[in-house]
């Protein structure tokens, strides 16, 4: 079984570094509005990666766009995401901070946090939804496309790990710690990335694998 696919996502999703973004969106909650807001919002982040492997490459299709051309933009955001985590930023961070704001409106006005910003799109974003489509196109039975669905159940149990013992991670890891862990994933990232670019490069330019 092809762990890859695992590895890759653990690395974008990675909740340790959204740890403090739920603690600073579940301030004043009771503690039964934080456990369904921990249940949502790692159903939410299986929901978006099931979606992705099942329905993204007939979406790619509807809209005439090639494989190996996603898996070059595709490897360009995992890049990106890369280069957020890094700089100890979470992988799918906002680039505009009044995103974020908006997103904490949405939630005043009734939206579910849990949904956004907490899973779209701090947990899974573009960069997210992307390397999930790639990884899906690469499987060629059942037993592997349910492999990858499987990959969202321990996403979504991460997740859930994760935001349920939030306080306790963040009194234990503290934000260095936190920054230290969300930098070495970053750095697996990059190299993923740049495997994901190049096998796409080889499919619209043969000649660069000769």
């Amino acid at each position: 079984m092809d762990l890859k696919p695992l590895i890759t996502l653990l690395a974008i999703v990675n909740p340790l570094a959204i740890v403090p973004f739920f603690i600073h969106y579940t301030q004043g909650f009771t503690l039964e509005q934080r456990r369904h807001t921990v249940w949502v919002s790692s159903f939410s982040c299986f929901v978006v990666i099931a979606i992705s492997a099942l329905a993204g490459l007939h979406i790619l299709d509807f809209f005439g766009i090639s494989l190996a051309s996603f898996q070059v933009g595709g490897g360009m955001l995992l890049l990106i995401s890369a280069m957020n985590m890094l700089n100890a930023q979470p992988a799918e961070a906002k680039t505009n901070t009044h995103e974020l704001e908006d997103g904490a409106e949405k939630a005043a006005m009734g939206a579910s946090i849990a949904v956004v910003p907490l899973t779209i799109p701090l947990l899974t974003g573009p960069a997210s939804m992307s390397t999930v489509v790639i990884y899906a196109e690469k499987a060629k039975t059942i037993f592997q496309l349910s492999a990858l669905l499987g990959y969202g159940v321990v996403i979504a149990a991460a997740t859930a790990i994760c935001f349920s013992l939030a306080e306790p991670i963040a009194r234990v890891l503290g934000k260095t710690g936190i920054n230290v862990m969300t930098r070495l994933m970053g750095l697996i990232l990059a190299a993923l990335s740049v495997e994901v670019m190049s096998d796409g490069l080889v499919k619209l330019f043969p000649m660069l694998g000769r």
